[in-house]
């Protein structure tokens, strides 16, 4: 197994992405809107009041199905919920390309589909959102 780096920014977002059954272009499109406009990073008062499309900061989407994981009953997560590899590869990729039309390629980094990746993070502030939107 090698150690080789795949994706990796500056100052922006790192994205944990996760697809569920009934998602569809639609979403993945919407989604990526939302959080290029989500108002997370700090103004001159030192509010959250500014986005990654005002700072300029990078994007890191990285693929993460366990999102999806229904962790309601028992002690063991299920992923029926979680779409099929060909969906989600499919959306994630229609996600990269609006973030890219949006950011331009060279500020937004991805992780690999379906790998075991080791990611590493340091969080400013910590800040940590869950962003949806329903179909």
């Amino acid at each position: 197994m090698s150690n080789q780096q795949v994706g990796a920014i500056r100052a922006g977002l790192l994205l944990l992405l996760g697809v569920e059954r009934g998602d569809a272009d639609a979403q993945a499109r919407e989604l990526c809107q939302k959080i290029l406009t989500y108002r997370v990073f700090p103004d001159d008062q030192g509010r959250m009041n500014r986005s990654l499309l005002d700072t300029g900061g990078e994007l890191l989407v990285v693929p993460q199905f366990t999102l999806a994981a229904d962790t309601a009953s028992g002690t063991r997560p299920g992923f029926s919920s979680a779409a099929a590899p060909d969906l989600a590869e499919t959306l994630y990729r229609t996600f990269i390309a609006t973030a890219q039309a949006e950011l331009g390629s060279e500020r937004v980094a991805e992780g690999r589909f379906g790998a075991d990746m080791k990611v590493r993070l340091v969080n400013d502030g910590p800040v940590t959102f869950m962003l949806e939107v329903k179909g």
